[in-house]
């Protein structure tokens, strides 16, 4: 396992400190009907009540201020970064907590109540392209010619450190007699930030729970990367799950999971939707399908002879 400080377990404990207290210290308890659902304690961990819904404030919460720290970004030098939406308000609300402007580059297809609340928090959105990573080519060539910091999801582990922070208080609450120790936690996969940041906070402070990272099966790349120990990048990308619907693998991402993540599972459009349905029904909230992934890869493997953790990463649909 590649050691990088930045993933070590004293500077997530600190980065916990450091975020913004409206995206820590989310729900998180045993669900009595999904556990009887699988036959185990199934802890839901709910990233969806904070200001941008999803659980990327916690790791562009960190990155921003640390970048502005360095003297990379400021009012007068922009933060840059492509996003299919969550990412992009994550970024937008930091960074206009430190008044530095915000550039984000998003498909043409991208999900419009996700554009508009993006454009709410200050950001300027640039769409270009047919699907998120031809966005990604546009913000690169951006960034080649204008004066800003270019932030790309997956490849900074300060953002993985952010995101981590989440499994922190899931440990915090099993030494604290509030959750059963899970023995497998089930994690969306986009770009790869939540996995290796959750990966890296459990080898160290709980190392027998296993890690699974789900995708759906029209947007594989990091699965097929992880299976193959190199980036490997898919031709199209067919999900609705837009939250994770990449077809371009991030060589850093990669790279960092060996030693963090344990499994890669693809789950069907099907059971994305089926699941999708179902934790929106049992815990009375908006569940996007990127978040269903957590609990559509849970249902797919064998029975976990423990409980199970399902992070719930955003409501944006």
């Amino acid at each position: 396992m590649i050691t990088i400080p930045d993933l070590e377990a004293a500077a997530i404990r600190a980065a916990h400190g450091r975020i913004d207290r409206a995206f820590t210290h989310s729900p998180q308890y045993v669900h009595e009907g999904l556990s009887r659902r699988l036959g185990v304690p199934v802890i839901v961990k709910v990233e969806t009540a904070n200001p941008i819904r999803s659980f990327k404030g916690r790791g562009t919460w960190i990155a921003i201020r640390d970048l502005a720290g360095e003297g990379r970004i400021g009012p007068d030098r922009p933060i840059a970064c492509v996003s299919a939406g969550n990412f992009g308000q994550g970024v937008a609300y930091a960074a206009r907590a430190l008044g530095i402007p915000a550039v984000v580059f998003a498909s043409r297809h991208a999900n419009r109540g996700k554009i508009e609340r993006m454009r709410l928090l200050g950001a300027q959105v640039i769409e270009v392209g047919e699907d998120f990573d031809e966005a990604r080519d546009a913000s690169e060539a951006y960034a080649a010619k204008h004066p800003v910091e270019l932030l790309v999801d997956g490849d900074d582990p300060r953002i993985s450190t952010g995101a981590a922070t989440l499994a922190l208080e899931v440990t915090d609450g099993v030494a604290a007699g509030d959750l059963p120790a899970p023995v497998i936690v089930m994690v969306p996969v986009g770009n790869g930030a939540l996995i290796n940041g959750v990966g890296a906070w459990l080898r160290s402070e709980a190392p027998g729970c296993r890690i699974v990272g789900v995708q759906a099966e029209g947007a594989a790349a990091m699965t097929l990367s992880f299976n193959a120990g190199r980036p490997i990048d898919t031709d199209t990308v067919a999900t609705f799950a837009d939250g994770i619907a990449s077809r371009v693998a991030i060589p850093r991402a990669v790279e960092l999971m060996p030693g963090r993540v344990d499994e890669m599972r693809l789950v069907s459009e099907s059971a994305l939707r089926e699941t999708q349905g179902e934790l929106t029904s049992e815990l009375g909230i908006t569940v996007e399908g990127a978040a269903a992934a957590s609990w559509a890869g849970l249902l797919a493997g064998p029975i976990p002879t423990g409980p199970a953790l399902v992070i719930v990463t955003g409501s944006n649909v």
